[in-house]
């Protein structure tokens, strides 16, 4: 994961080709409890749910996840209510993964572990 702390997301506007299956194992193995789900579209996206004492919490970690996402132009969707957060990740100009995805997914959790 720290290489990826290292790295900053590259702005995509499309015209690179998503990760292959073998890439996104390979990358998948550098985060920690993230998920390669598929939805209906056949585009993959990384997801993890985060667990909390109580809303506040829930919602101070989505603040979070907003201001690291702010600071690297990449921004996911999340869903969040009293306990829980659940955050999913894709490049959606080339309707995959990406390696700024794992970026993003390795910087939250270190926000999430603070």
């Amino acid at each position: 994961m720290s290489d990826l702390l290292n790295k900053k997301c590259v702005p995509c506007e499309g015209g690179v080709t998503a990760f292959d299956i073998s890439e996104i194992h390979k990358y998948q193995k550098k985060v920690d409890g993230w998920d390669v789900v598929k939805n209906e579209k056949d585009i993959y996206f990384l997801e993890k749910k985060f667990n909390f004492k109580n809303f506040l919490e829930s919602q101070k970690f989505v603040n979070l996840v907003g201001k690291v996402s702010e600071e690297e132009g990449h921004h996911p969707d999340i869903m969040f209510g009293w306990g829980y957060a659940k955050v999913s990740i894709t490049t959606h100009a080339i309707s995959g993964l990406s390696e700024n995805d794992f970026i993003l997914a390795a910087k939250i959790d270190k926000g999430a572990s603070v």
